[in-house]
């Protein structure tokens, strides 16, 4: 009986369920101070920090002026990686020798953590621009070819054969057959590489960076203030889910299109 009542709840209920529940121990946990105080402030205190952090700077900027500069940095590498991960995908569904030249390498980098290219991007790039791009660059760009090539390789043979039979060439049949076809994968890829490389840039932050949303926190943590650290994660999580809202906004459009 409680089972069905669960199924047959709205969905919004079950999600204010959730919510209510994960605040309501929090507030316990908080109060009880089963975790001291100073290390897990209540809610309403990381939400008054969060005000406060949008008037008064810490670590240089007030909270949009970090965030500002980690959207634009995500924006170059999360834009790079679909600009080279899409197009690269759709080539090697099409051309079998560019697959063959192209997985081997790419399976080997693929399985490196974009973390672990933090020294690196450090070491090259220092707190400039352009190592925290290459941090989102290799977060986001192997699910965005993935899926592209995945995408043009689940074409079924016959539009692809009745483009040849129209004398259709290749460039055309990437972009007027695969293209098309392989949007709903593509996007799926977009969608995944956007929250990979979201998450990534702030790993990136945490060390290679002088402004941002991982700079913020780290400062945080430096100045043992759990409340700005919560605070700045909250920031984080948001925005997050707007680029992810975002995205689908722009995959219902292309799909209705697509129709």
């Amino acid at each position: 009986m409680n089972g069905s009542v669960i199924h047959t709840a709205p969905k919004w209920m079950l999600s204010l369920i959730g919510i209510t529940a994960f605040f309501g121990f929090w507030y316990f946990a908080s109060f009880a101070q089963l975790i001291p105080r100073q290390f897990l402030p209540m809610p309403h205190e990381v939400v008054l920090k969060l005000m406060d952090l949008m008037q008064t700077p810490f670590a240089g900027h007030v909270l949009h002026e970090h965030m500002a500069s980690s959207l634009q940095r995500f924006a170059w590498g999360f834009g790079l990686a679909a600009l080279v991960g899409v197009p690269l995908g759709l080539l090697m569904g099409w051309f079998g020798w560019l697959d063959d030249i192209v997985s081997p390498l790419f399976d080997g980098l693929r399985f490196i953590a974009p973390v672990a290219w933090v020294p690196f991007a450090a070491l090259w790039f220092g707190t400039g621009a352009g190592g925290p791009t290459l941090i989102i660059f290799a977060g986001a760009f192997p699910p965005c070819l993935i899926n592209a090539y995945r995408g043009a390789r689940g074409v079924e043979v016959r539009y692809t054969e009745a483009a040849s039979m129209l004398g259709v060439g290749s460039f055309r049949t990437i972009t007027e057959v695969l293209f098309p076809a392989a949007v709903p994968s593509i996007i799926a890829g977009l969608r995944i590489g956007a929250g990979l490389g979201w998450m990534s840039l702030v790993g990136a932050e945490l060390i290679a960076s002088s402004s941002g949303m991982g700079y913020l926190i780290v400062k945080g943590q430096s100045a043992i203030a759990t409340d700005i650290v919560m605070a700045g994660m909250l920031a984080i999580g948001f925005v997050g889910v707007l680029i992810d809202v975002a995205l689908r906004k722009i995959e219902a459009h292309l799909l209705r299109h697509r129709r």
